[in-house]
C-alpha cells in the first residue's frame, strides 16, 4: 500500500435466516439483524435502519476521542443519542414520492471535557470531518449491487450501480 492509496478494504458476510431476519459475520464477530415482532420479525436484533444510527455513534465516539487526544482535550464522559424520522412508505412500496431512508438524522452528544468553547467547537468540526460513517451517510457514495443467480437454467448475472 503506497502513501498516496492508504485503502483499506472491510467486508462482511450475511445470510437471509427469513424474510426479516439477517445473520451478519465479519471478522469472526456475529450479530443478527431483525425486525420488530409487529413488522414480521422475531426481534432478536436492532433493524438495520437502528444498526446505521448505532454505526454512526459508534464511529463518533470513536473519532471523538481520537481528536479529543490530538488535541489534549481530557473526556470525562460522552454520551450520543441519534434519533431519526422515516417514512416507510417507499419501503413498503406505497409511493415513490418519499425517499426510501431516513429523512433526518439528528445528533446529540453530552460531552464533560475540560475545554473551553472554542476548542470544543474546534474539536466537533473536526470530528463530524473525520467520521468515516458520517461521511457515508451526509454525501453519495458510489455504489453497486451485483445479483448472481446461480440456480437459474442459465446462471445470470445483473447489476445496478450509483455515481
Amino acid at each position: 500500500m503506497s502513501e498516496t492509496d492508504a485503502t483499506q478494504q472491510f467486508r462482511i458476510d450475511a445470510e437471509s435466516e427469513s424474510s426479516t431476519r439477517t445473520a451478519v459475520e465479519t471478522r469472526g464477530f456475529e450479530f443478527v439483524v431483525d425486525e420488530p415482532e409487529a413488522a414480521g420479525g422475531t426481534d432478536e436484533g436492532p433493524t438495520p435502519v437502528e444498526y446505521l444510527l448505532g454505526s454512526w455513534a459508534g464511529c463518533l465516539n470513536v473519532v471523538a476521542h481520537l481528536v479529543a487526544d490530538e488535541h489534549d482535550v481530557e473526556i470525562d464522559s460522552l454520551n450520543l443519542s441519534l434519533e431519526g424520522d422515516l417514512d416507510p412508505r417507499a419501503f413498503k412500496g406505497i409511493s415513490d414520492d418519499e425517499r426510501a431512508g431516513y429523512q433526518e438524522i439528528r445528533v446529540r452528544i453530552d460531552a464533560e471535557t475540560d475545554a473551553d468553547e472554542e476548542t470544543l467547537q474546534e474539536w466537533l468540526e473536526a470530528v463530524e470531518r473525520r467520521c468515516p460513517v458520517g461521511d457515508n451517510i451526509q454525501n453519495a457514495t458510489p455504489t453497486e449491487i451485483e445479483l448472481v443467480d446461480e440456480s437459474a437454467a442459465e446462471p445470470a448475472s445483473v447489476s445496478v450501480a450509483s455515481e
